[in-house]
């Protein structure tokens, strides 16, 4: 499985629904559950976020390559899981 990382803010609702959806994907597909999933708080983290190309968060970065930045949606973070997967 490919590493997945993924840069947040606490105060970000767009993060907190992305984190809902992550959970819930776990519970609906047992093999998520073993993703290796790092996520940083950019606020917390600056100098990890800086490394990184984005502006928008929740951004999700797979294998260090980023496949999805900004307003997330359940299908969206989905993808980022399969391809993990794959």
């Amino acid at each position: 499985m490919k590493p997945i990382l993924m840069f947040t803010m606490e105060s970000c609702p767009h993060c907190k629904r992305a984190l809902i959806w992550m959970e819930e994907l776990k519970k609906e597909n047992p093999s998520y559950a073993n993703l290796n999933i790092t996520i940083v708080d950019e606020t917390i983290h600056p100098s990890i976020a800086r490394e990184y190309d984005y502006y928008l968060v929740p951004t999700y970065f797979v294998d260090e390559v980023k496949l999805h930045e900004g307003v997330a949606s359940k299908d969206k973070i989905r993808t980022v899981f399969q391809t993990a997967c794959s």
